[in-house]
């Protein structure tokens, strides 16, 4: 999920569509607080939640799905690490975020919690089914 939408161009994180990788659904849309809370149900007790809250529902957002081999891991290696002071240059966060609170990009960090996520963002319907043609080649 893309928050940056204020900050930067969405074609931005479009662009590092990893080869063994593809886009199954991209939402743009405006998250209500509701929804949000959902999302973030598991940081509902810290400190930086009604801000993470204001922030996420100031304004669009880009809501992605990603398939393909590895993909949780490779994208998360591409995101970089959640606090963007930890974050390598040349990853997402380490390019364009400045605090925790405002990371910009949420990635999924494990198969279970992409399937809530998908669940909780995306209708069954909106998500394609597809394989791209290399993907036979690449990943055996």
């Amino acid at each position: 999920m893309l928050s940056g939408v204020n900050i930067m161009d969405v074609d931005t994180i479009c662009q590092r569509e990893l080869i063994c990788s593809c886009f199954v659904c991209l939402s743009s849309m405006q998250a209500d607080e509701d929804l949000l809370r959902q999302h973030y149900c598991d940081l509902k007790d810290l400190a930086f939640f009604p801000g993470l809250l204001s922030f996420m529902s100031s304004g669009p957002l880009v809501a992605m799905v990603w398939e393909g081999f590895n993909v949780i891991k490779t994208g998360r290696v591409m995101l970089g690490k959640t606090n963007p002071i930890d974050s390598n240059p040349g990853t997402i966060r380490g390019d364009f975020c400045v605090q925790v609170v405002r990371n910009i990009i949420h990635g999924s960090d494990s198969v279970e919690s992409a399937n809530t996520e998908i669940n909780l963002w995306f209708n069954p319907e909106e998500i394609c089914d597809y394989t791209k043609c290399q993907d036979s080649w690449l990943n055996g």
